[in-house]
């Protein structure tokens, strides 16, 4: 499977198609299957154009089309190419169609107007890019989930993950000898997720870091006793802090980290509602 191509055709941005395609290949992690993105394929030239390539590469087609009559092009073309592909989304507009008793309006998304959902999605990509690695603590209260962790434990890129999901989310670096700021104090303890690895995975990222960086391998920041201490500090930054939850991003891609955090905060949100429920009875 090793340099096996899978092109993706969309005719909108093909976002939710590659996440799609990213989320099953976790299942394959060392398959090295390599996606090309195809967006705003609205014509048969440029479909014919990408599917006549992966025939010839033996590449497998994804696509999400609305269009019917460019789809079952598609189709057509792909069983004419003997080029092998999945479509993502016609069969579920059908079956909508069938159960909702509706045509579908066959319109690619970005050309649907900007919903309410839209704004506050990008409201809260600002938000996190503002408050990312503890620029603003002021944001910790408005915050609807607070990361912390040292260094390198994946709270940028979660953060602008959840936050494409429309969560406003903040994240704090914690640092050995340096106390977090009061700010921590005043968010609200049911928002904030603590963040840890293990040891050795965590001194390899930091290695490859610093190597990006053109740095000296000696550096404190990627040395094994100076990470375990690290790692201790949070542990009693987390111990100090009964109610967070702490995940271990130990060998976790970050889409499945988000899902627990996910889950966490719905699991608590549920606690609090049947609580207030039985309070109110």
């Amino acid at each position: 499977m090793a340099g096996r191509f899978i092109d993706v055709v969309s005719d909108s941005t093909g976002e939710t198609a590659e996440k799609v395609v990213r989320a099953a290949l976790l299942q394959f992690p060392q398959a090295g299957a390599i996606i090309r993105l195809h967006t705003r394929v609205r014509t048969k030239e440029i479909a014919r154009y990408v599917l006549e390539r992966a025939a010839q590469e033996n590449a497998l087609v994804v696509f999400t089309v609305v269009s019917p009559e460019l789809r079952e092009y598609i189709h057509a073309s792909t069983a004419e190419l003997k080029v092998d592909a999945l479509d993502l989304i016609g069969s579920l507009i059908g079956k909508l169609s069938h159960f909702l008793d509706r045509e579908p309006i066959n319109m690619p998304s970005s050309m649907l107007p900007l919903s309410d959902e839209y704004f506050r999605r990008i409201e809260a990509v600002e938000f996190a890019v503002k408050s990312d690695d503890g620029k603003e603590p002021r944001n910790f209260k408005k915050a609807d989930l607070l990361l912390v962790g040292v260094s390198r434990t994946s709270k940028t890129p979660l953060s602008t993950l959840l936050a494409q999901r429309g969560l406003k989310v903040a994240n704090l670096p914690l640092v050995l000898g340096v106390p977090p700021p009061p700010e921590l104090e005043e968010a609200s303890p049911d928002r904030v997720v603590g963040l840890t690895i293990g040891l050795d995975q965590l001194c390899e990222i930091r290695q490859a870091r610093l190597r990006q960086l053109g740095m000296p391998a000696e550096t404190n920041y990627a040395l094994r006793e100076h990470v375990k201490e690290e790692l201790d500090f949070g542990q009693r930054v987390f111990r100090a802090h009964p109610s967070w939850p702490v995940i271990d991003v130990t060998g976790r891609a970050i889409e499945e980290t988000a899902v627990i955090i996910l889950e966490a905060l719905k699991e608590r949100d549920e606690r609090i509602r049947q609580a207030q429920a039985r309070l109110s009875s």
